[in-house]
């Protein structure tokens, strides 16, 4: 064996330590967000048919004594892509590797992580749409084959040498699944879309978090909340942690309805759950375009934000409670949005919608 392949290897092996990745939650997550994670399946509130079939691929792939095919999770921000990777570890029995595709620079980056995970282990990559091609041309092989390709030396004398890896699970979560290429797309064995929470879903999971922080919140207080945290988790717990804030200082420590009623108000959100970015998109899309169409890029300038969060984080939630529309010139309100904002509706806005579709 060549010492340039020794120095190599060491090299990529060196890299366990890295902080490119982590081997656990409390080391990549905040303290709080990490006390609400649920640990198991049967602990994970909502998204029943992903939770189903993940528990028979789970029972399957541990009664054979094999690794849990790849598997792809999309959905927006906030519904709990991690926590799945996190749980889907935990029920196998197998050890987590973390880290997201930004933090992937150089195929080194990712040769460091895959020589030193171990049999049927976990590697969750998040917002793996943004993977850089070479990266995600290592990852074929490595998901595929479980190897990787390594180039030995430089110039007339380089040459490829294929590093056996042990088998191991990809778990990739997006935000955007259409920047996946398809190739890597198509290599998931196992693909889960995550919906937005209903009600009563969000529910539960305010009254499990709300006992996990030992914080007293009322039936009405937990239904209140839960229809204004826009079918997202994440939102849900955040709220809950404020509330219990403004309950401590102007309360007696109970979360009841005029506490919520009181905090919503302090954060700008309203009982549908907008916040003032919300409604100042809806109103800049009426004000200053007539109600639309007017493109994403203009928007986010004319809003202030970027548009990123535009299309990640406000969007859908607009577009889910049927106050934004997105048209291939560009995004429209609806006859919801003025009356959310008490303004006259135009006589001709189902002509138009017609007109621009």
């Amino acid at each position: 064996m060549s010492s340039d392949f020794v120095e190599d290897v060491e090299q990529v092996a060196s890299l366990k330590a890295n902080s490119i990745v982590s081997t656990s939650f409390q080391e990549s997550s905040d303290d709080q967000e990490n006390i609400f994670r649920p640990k198991y399946l049967k602990d994970f509130q909502g998204q029943p048919q992903i939770k189903d079939n993940l528990s028979v691929f789970i029972k399957a792939a541990k009664s054979r004594e094999d690794a849990l095919d790849h598997t792809f999770l999309i959905g927006p921000p906030g519904l709990g892509k991690t926590t799945l990777a996190s749980i889907i570890a935990n029920e196998m029995g197998a050890e987590i590797r973390l880290t997201s595709a930004p933090a992937l620079e150089k195929p080194k980056d990712l040769a460091g992580i895959l020589t030193n995970v171990t049999e049927n282990s976990i590697f969750f990559i998040d917002e793996i749409h943004r993977l850089k091609p070479a990266i995600e041309e290592m990852l074929y092989i490595a998901m595929e084959d479980f190897e990787i390709d390594w180039v030995i030396g430089q110039g007339p004398a380089a040459r490829t040498m294929r590093i056996p890896l042990p088998h191991f699970t990809l778990v990739g979560a997006t935000t955007k699944a259409g920047q996946v290429s398809s190739p890597l797309h198509s290599r998931f064995g196992i693909t889960c879309h995550l919906e937005f929470y209903s009600v009563e879903e969000l529910s539960n999971i305010i009254r499990r978090s709300a006992k996990l922080i030992d914080c007293e919140i009322t039936e009405d207080a937990i239904n209140m909340l839960a229809k204004c945290s826009r079918g997202t988790p994440r939102i849900a717990n955040r709220l809950l942690r404020r509330l219990r804030d403004f309950a401590t200082v102007l309360g007696d420590g109970t979360i009841d309805q005029s506490i919520v009623r009181e905090g919503l108000k302090r954060l700008s959100i309203d009982p549908n759950g907008l916040e003032k970015q919300d409604r100042n998109i809806l109103s800049t899309i009426i004000n200053f375009y007539g109600g639309g169409p007017v493109g994403a890029s203009t928007l986010s300038i004319s809003v202030g934000e970027a548009i990123e969060s535009l299309e990640d984080f406000y969007e859908p939630y607009l577009i889910q409670q049927g106050y934004l529309i997105r048209t291939p010139r560009g995004r429209c309100v609806t006859r919801k949005a003025y009356e959310l904002l008490g303004l006259s509706i135009p006589e001709n806005i189902n002509e138009y919608f017609t007109t621009i579709n």
